[in-house]
């Protein structure tokens, strides 16, 4: 007879927000979660071919990529929610809430408008930084242009405007980032999660600003526990993308020094620095963490 019993009811409904309250990584379940998207993007890309090869569909390759990202995360969130459930059944302590709303004196409304101007001066800010990395080469660019381009405008908002913050903020803010906060430093935590946040992205010319937004969605989770604020700032980063690339000019831009001069390049970086600082002072001063430090080093 088996010593576990459990100690209340099961949900058995499934739902993005509540399913995976119990389930809170250590650095372990991050590479287990890693494995597991991995594993997702391996069947998206089977399940994408196996549709491909159904009669009549040979001119909707542009569209493979809305069905091969969902399905990049399922077997990721079987995992987590399976985790749950079992840590819900038969361990002590208690969930913790993947989207909460501590706005402190803010409130949402204002919050919202203000990641968003952040998220647009944090997107400007990473132009300098991708000098250091060399030139994107032309399987990439053509790629992103595929992307951009090839596929019909709406094909691919819904790709990087709704299912990529949906997905991404859910795994790597509302999963890893919440499990990592209940075992280290929140610095650490933040780290570690726009670490993996970056991986993802699977090249450097993603993934280093990948990395950067990464810590600032972070941050601003870490303070509100709100996914609404982080998904609401990886949507205005990514649309904001996807519009400049429908344009011919700008989508071949390797820099916006090729867009300004010199004075309004460093004028714009210079402020956009000041509204990201001003933007961390306001949270500092007005929001407490939802989020607890651990005590200890």
């Amino acid at each position: 007879m088996s010593m576990l019993s459990p100690r209340r009811k099961i949900r058995r409904s499934f739902d993005l927000m509540s399913d995976f309250e119990y389930y809170l990584p250590d650095i372990k379940g991050v590479f287990i979660l890693l494995a597991f998207l991995f594993a997702g993007a391996l069947l998206g890309n089977a399940v994408t071919f196996l549709f491909m090869m159904i009669p009549g569909t040979e001119g909707l390759g542009a569209y493979s990529m809305l069905i091969s990202y969902p399905v990049m995360f399922i077997p990721a969130m079987i995992y987590a929610s399976g985790r749950s459930r079992f840590n819900e059944a038969f361990e002590a302590g208690e969930g913790i809430p993947l989207d909460r709303s501590e706005f402190g004196r803010l409130g949402f409304w204002p919050l919202a408008l203000m990641t968003v101007i952040v998220t647009l001066s944090a997107s400007f800010l990473t132009d300098p930084l991708m000098k250091i990395l060399p030139p994107t080469p032309e399987w990439f660019d053509r790629l992103t242009e595929q992307m951009l381009v090839g596929t019909p405008l709406w094909a691919t908002l819904l790709s990087v405007s709704v299912f990529a913050p949906l997905f991404e903020e859910w795994l790597c803010r509302g999963i890893i980032l919440r499990g990592l906060l209940t075992r280290m430093k929140p610095g650490w935590a933040m780290v570690i999660s726009s670490l993996f946040f970056a991986l993802i992205h699977m090249n450097p010319w993603q993934a280093l600003p990948a990395f950067l937004l990464g810590m600032l969605f972070a941050y601003v989770y870490y303070k509100t526990g709100s996914l609404k604020l982080t998904m609401l700032m990886h949507c205005t980063n990514n649309t904001f993308a996807a519009l400049i690339g429908q344009d011919e000019t700008l989508r071949g831009m390797e820099s916006y020094t090729e867009l300004f001069p010199a004075w309004q390049y460093v004028t714009l970086l210079a402020a956009s620095l000041f509204i990201i600082a001003l933007f961390i002072r306001i949270l500092k001063r007005n929001v407490s963490a939802a989020h607890k430090e651990i005590p200890g080093d």
